[in-house]
């Protein structure tokens, strides 16, 4: 039900507050590192461990406060157990930054898949049984347990439960400032999931967290990709033009990706949602719309702002958080009292400054200005409009009442995508060389 959505969006800040402590941005820090030896990543290792179970600690004492916050009291037992998940992640999270370091994403897919099916059927089976919240709970201790165990069997990496003061300074140095960052940016993006639980039900919550990762889903697969491979190749390139040239190819590839598939989402959401989960869930599908257009932009920041971190200012990282951050929290508190809907559009429009400004100071260190970098994505997004404005008149005026849900699903992205790849091809081919040489490679 919503509701049990609503309880788990609620604990989410929380957790990723706890994974964000438990790093400390050094394994940030051991990718950036030309030769990080056994030792860094010992050091690390050990941080990482130690830190987590301090962090778990005071989650642990402080859960029936956090349940108080919200009158919610069931989420004394849920945080306890929910929270064991960073603690986990702890004992894999050097593994991981080692392989991504050395650009192996493969071994990474290999852990990840049977975990998350794993975890997937654990999760559907506990909520066909009636476990309700606790069946998402137990999903995500699943999927992260089992990649734990997996990473230990298969990577033949160990860590030597060294410490070394000198390099544990030298990461922190750079990392304490990616992690306070890191926290203004969790805090933001779950800030709007904890003023809906302070100020309305669990049930508005769970509504506007399905909107949410739905329209995060798409993105946040290619966000991920984009950030563990867009970092370590960033860092390799040396020269600032051949920089901005990747940069730039780079941004041009996101759109073009980022582009069809929201517009897309955008034209079909209400049957996306009926078709996947029932009329129950029609009150998101507003909030879902709305949000899907903020994620156009939201892969470009991700990767755009991995500039700031292989130039090293993590000074300036976290002063451009600071600022951003300023902007959110206004805008969330003067939109709060206007009810969901306004809150849903400040987040969307927020989301569009803030892209301009990760624009404007990443691409100032490499001279690449905001002028140019949306004259370089224009014709994309132009394209994808034009496209969305056509299968949007043909889903409603021509083939609205002939179909059911799942064959207007086929039809509209069938034509969509028909349509703008067409459309790309007469009037954007160099994106279509660019896309040729990638798959080559």
């Amino acid at each position: 039900m919503p509701e049990d959505f609503g309880l788990i969006a609620m604990l989410t800040v929380f957790i990723s507050i706890g994974e964000m402590l438990m790093d400390g941005g050094m394994t940030t820090s051991l990718i950036r590192s030309k030769n990080p030896d056994q030792i860094d990543y010992s050091t690390v290792f050990v941080t990482n461990c130690l830190v987590s179970l301090g962090v778990y600690i005071v989650v642990f004492i402080f859960a029936p406060f956090i349940s108080d916050f919200y009158n919610q009291k069931e989420l004394t037992d849920i945080l306890r157990v929910y929270a064991l998940s960073f603690v986990i992640h702890s004992f894999v999270a050097v593994h991981v930054t080692k392989l991504t370091k050395e650009m192996d994403f493969k071994t990474q897919m290999r852990l990840q898949v049977p975990s998350t099916v794993v975890g997937a059927v654990v999760g559907v089976s506990l909520a066909y049984l009636g476990y309700g919240v606790w069946s998402l709970v137990w999903l995500n201790l699943t999927q992260i347990t089992l990649v734990t165990i997996q990473t230990w069997v298969f990577i033949k990496w160990r860590p030597s439960l060294a410490f070394n003061r000198r390099r544990f300074k030298y990461h922190f140095n750079f990392g304490y400032k990616m992690t306070l960052s890191g926290l203004l940016d969790t805090i933001y993006k779950d800030g709007y999931r904890i003023v809906i639980g302070r100020f309305f039900s669990p049930t508005a919550v769970g509504f506007y967290n399905q909107a949410e990762t739905m329209r995060l889903f798409p993105v946040k697969q290619l966000s991920r990709v984009l950030g563990k491979v867009t970092y370590p190749m960033f860092a390799n390139i040396k020269d600032d033009i051949q920089l901005k040239q990747a940069y730039k190819q780079t941004m041009r590839l996101v759109f073009f990706i980022v582009v069809p598939v929201m517009m897309i989402l955008i034209a079909i959401g209400d049957e996306f949602f009926l078709l996947l989960f029932g009329e129950k869930w029609l009150p998101a599908v507003p909030y879902f719309k709305i949000l899907a257009i903020a994620s156009i932009t939201t892969p470009l920041t991700t990767y755009n702002l991995n500039i700031l971190k292989v130039k090293g200012r993590s000074d300036l990282f976290l002063r451009l958080e600071v600022i951003k951050k300023i902007i959110g929290f206004s805008a969330i508190f003067l939109a709060v009292s206007y009810g969901m809907l306004t809150l849903v559009i400040s987040q969307m429009v927020v989301t569009h400054i803030l892209a301009l400004l990760n624009m404007y100071f990443c691409g100032r260190l490499i001279s690449y200005s905001v002028k140019e970098q949306i004259k370089d994505c224009a014709n994309l997004y132009a394209i994808g409009l034009a496209t969305f404005g056509l299968a949007y008149l043909l889903k409603n005026f021509i083939i609205g009442f002939e179909l059911g849900n799942g064959l207007v699903l086929v039809f509209i992205t069938g034509f969509f995508m028909t349509l703008y790849m067409g459309m790309v091809y007469l009037f954007q081919r160099d994106i279509v060389v660019l896309i040729k040489k990638v798959l080559k490679k």
